[in-house]
């Protein structure tokens, strides 16, 4: 059982939601900052339990979509369903269990985040799809981590508002560009597949200069809302941080190298979110 359970964690990739999650601790406690809503256990288990979902449903769903792709690549064939280790129907089944516990969370917390709910479902499970048509896949990724940090504020006030507004713009420009750092892995096996990327499109090297890009927005996203918003030193430290392992996570990809991919991409991002995270929520709660 306790095998199973692991194969199904490794299915859903469950350590990348690292990535978000703080983004989401942070709206929610953007929240109880603005005076509009105090804090409630049931509202943060339940949003906690959204996060989790709604990501679960989201990786399994392209687990299951891209599966015939995956069995022909190196590097993706050992993944759990085109090697045998869980069914297509079993994975299908995952989307679905977690894709209605997804919208009865919703529909726990408020009425907003209930109407809401199909349209993040549509985002998240709709970029699946997007790399067979567009080169923009990276955005849709972007945009569907993005819902995170206003979603939790909304789980809260029932309102939306501009600081958590630009958190989700931090998050998308920060997601969609270490998106593009992951798929330089796969840009030889994509072009033969007519799949569509950035790397596939403009090549391993312009590919990292919008990476780049992107995270120079948000870079500039992350001292506006220093700014914009009621923080400190606390804050500015976290910042100071995060935009650091930005810098660094593009020091460690080169075009003709690309053996510490991974590093960049899943190790230093998530390092950057919690820390970040941990020093935005203790200036909201400590000074």
């Amino acid at each position: 059982m306790i095998q199973r359970i692991n194969h199904y964690l490794s299915l859903i990739k469950f350590s990348h939601t690292v990535f978000a999650l703080p983004f989401a601790i942070i709206g929610f406690s953007l929240a109880i900052q603005s005076g509009k809503a105090s804090f409630s256990l049931e509202k943060f288990l339940l949003v906690l339990a959204c996060m989790v979902l709604a990501r679960s449903a989201a990786m399994a769903f392209n687990r299951y979509i891209d599966r015939s792709f995956d069995a022909k690549n190196p590097r993706t064939a050992i993944r759990e369903i085109p090697a045998n280790i869980i069914s297509p129907r079993s994975a299908l089944s995952m989307v679905i269990l977690c894709s209605l516990g997804f919208v009865l969370c919703a529909f726990l917390i408020n009425k907003l985040c209930f109407y809401l709910s199909p349209v993040a479902l549509l985002v998240i499970l709709g970029y699946s799809y997007t790399k067979r048509f567009t080169p923009l896949c990276h955005l849709i990724l972007g945009l569907g981590l993005s819902l995170a940090p206003i979603g939790a504020y909304i789980a809260l006030t029932e309102a939306f508002d501009i600081l958590p507004v630009m958190v989700s713009v931090l998050v998308f420009l920060w997601t969609s560009g270490f998106d593009i750092i992951y798929a330089l892995q796969d840009d030889d096996f994509d072009k033969s597949q007519n799949l569509k990327s950035i790397p596939v499109y403009f090549g391993r090297k312009k590919a990292l200069r919008l990476s780049e890009l992107l995270h120079l927005v948000a870079a500039l996203m992350v001292v506006f809302l220093f700014l914009s918003g009621d923080f400190s030193w606390l804050y500015a430290i976290g910042a100071l941080a995060f935009i650091s392992l930005l810098v660094y996570q593009h020091t460690l990809v080169k075009p003709n190298d690309l053996s510490r991919v991974n590093l960049a991409f899943g190790t230093m991002n998530g390092i950057a979110s919690v820390v970040f995270c941990v020093f935005v929520c203790s200036d909201i709660f400590l000074l």
